[in-house]
């Protein structure tokens, strides 16, 4: 283990999130809010982290297990640091609280333990909001971008914190890639807000909005998420977005060199419209008769689908007085979640569907045992490690869940609750059903509970193996 090196690259985290946060605060100070929380924060951050930058280590290798520990590290670190706005602002006092909304906001799962946000300041509101924007992508990418010094070791950081069965490099340079990625993020980002405010969206509501819909997050600054703003134009952009945003960033980037018959070629993007699709009819059929027109129906499912499956948690309509029908497609919606290398969460649908088609090769070895049968997606044989990855990761996936949903019952909720409380915050999604719905939130968790729930979210951003690397005591030895 290299700790000068983990040192240097932590220390180069807190020193990106003490800048980011001078854009919340200049939100305060144009707004005549109390600055003071983002003050006494990025003085902290600046402290501890300056040292750690200016002694910058000879030796600057990254391998496997630094990336895995650096990411995992860095994301506690900054849902720590993160927090302290909210404390200091007294928006939270309770620390486990706190550090609950920021573990949610920079997974960008939308949980929330905040029974009511209208009253907050608008300057706590925008760091809640910008928390999603910056975790949308990934902190460690937006380092990447920057850092002048990201060498070919860094592609390491990148596959422990980009999620996806598969992750690579769009150009030979890292750096590249993730200025790639981030000008992506950025333009979409841009257009969003744009259209936002074409549909009449005040300019603070439509930043705040785009930033929870990048981030595929979902914190909304109105108690009763977009249904509050009662516009059905913004809440078709903020579908639409939020559909955009749950697709592969790399088919943004083929399409803007001119290779479009990559983006054709997508089984991944193609499953993932067809789910779409047949999930807004499914639902569509059932709950028809809610409605008062097929516009409304048509736009509210559609709306409600798009938020669950990229996973972003926004909400218009309270779905847990759906048929059970609807619901068990709402649930099996969050266990899907988006494409790989996009910033939804979930299983990942090219994730599942190497799963699906593993389970054919099987089959059809066990009827044929000597036949030679291969996994592909978009034509390309899917490798033997990519196929164990999958496997392995859905076993761990569903361990994790359901030891999650076995600690948070100790607080005598109901089952149906707890159990898509785990799946919400395993796969970063934010609303539950049973007794919080789709506008509840998580306050009636004990402080045992909210931390278990915290480290969930965090598992489930990172996919799992990170933060399993981090609390093995074999990733800690120097050799």
């Amino acid at each position: 283990m290299n700790y000068r090196m983990l040192r240097y690259l932590l220390g180069c985290i807190l020193l990106i999130e003490a800048i980011l946060m001078l854009l919340p605060l200049a939100v305060s100070l144009i707004l005549h809010e109390n600055v003071m929380p983002f003050v006494y924060t990025i003085v902290i951050l600046l402290v501890i982290s300056t040292p750690c930058v200016i002694l910058k280590p000879k030796n600057t290798q990254i391998y496997a297990r630094e990336g895995f520990v650096c990411v995992s590290a860095a994301w506690i670190l900054l849902a720590v640091f993160g927090a302290l706005p909210f404390i200091f602002s007294g928006a939270i006092t309770n620390p486990i609280d706190a550090f609950f909304e920021t573990v949610s906001g920079f997974t960008t799962t939308g949980a929330t333990i905040l029974p009511a946000v209208e009253h907050l300041p608008k300057g706590i509101l925008f760091w809640r909001s910008f928390t999603h924007w910056i975790g949308g992508m990934g902190v460690l990418v937006f380092m990447l971008a920057i850092l002048p010094s990201a060498g070919g070791e860094a592609i390491h950081l990148m596959r422990a914190e980009v999620p996806g069965p598969t992750k690579g490099k769009l150009v030979p340079k890292m750096r590249q890639t993730a200025l790639i990625l981030y000008g992506i993020y950025i333009a979409l980002t841009c257009i969003q807000i744009i259209a936002l405010l074409l549909c009449k969206l005040p300019l603070y509501d439509a930043i705040v909005s785009a930033f929870a819909t990048a981030g595929t997050g979902g914190f909304s600054i109105l108690n009763e998420s977009i249904a509050g703003y009662h516009n059905p134009a913004a809440e078709w952009v903020i579908g639409v977005f939020m559909l955009l945003f749950g697709i592969n960033f790399n088919l943004f980037f083929f399409i803007l060199v001119g290779k479009i018959k990559y983006v054709f070629k997508s089984e991944e993007l193609r499953a993932y419209l067809g789910v779409v699709a047949v999930a807004v009819t499914v639902i569509l059929i059932n709950t028809y008769h809610t409605f008062e027109s097929f516009g409304q129906g048509l736009r509210t499912v559609f709306f409600q689908v798009s938020s669950i499956i990229t996973t972003t948690g926004f909400c218009t309509v309270e779905f847990n007085d759906w048929p059970v029908l609807s619901k068990t497609v709402i649930v099996m919606l969050m266990m899907i979640g988006a494409c790989a290398g996009s910033t939804g969460g979930g299983l990942k649908i090219s994730r599942i569907m190497i799963l699906c088609k593993n389970i054919v090769r099987e089959i059809k070895h066990m009827i044929r045992p000597r036949s030679v049968n291969v996994v592909r997606v978009d034509g390309d044989v899917v490798p033997d490690e990519t196929l164990r990855s999958a496997t392995g990761y859905l076993t761990v996936y569903i361990l994790v869940t359901i030891i999650t949903m076995l600690i948070i019952s100790i607080d005598g909720i109901s089952m149906e609750t707890n159990l898509t409380a785990a799946v919400s915050c395993v796969n970063n999604i934010g609303p539950a059903l049973g007794e919080f719905g789709a506008f509840g939130n998580f306050s009636p968790y004990s402080d045992f509970s909210t931390l278990v729930l915290s480290f969930s979210m965090l598992f489930g951003r990172l996919e799992l193996v990170p933060m399993m690397v981090l609390f093995s005591p074999h990733a800690w030895k120097k050799r």
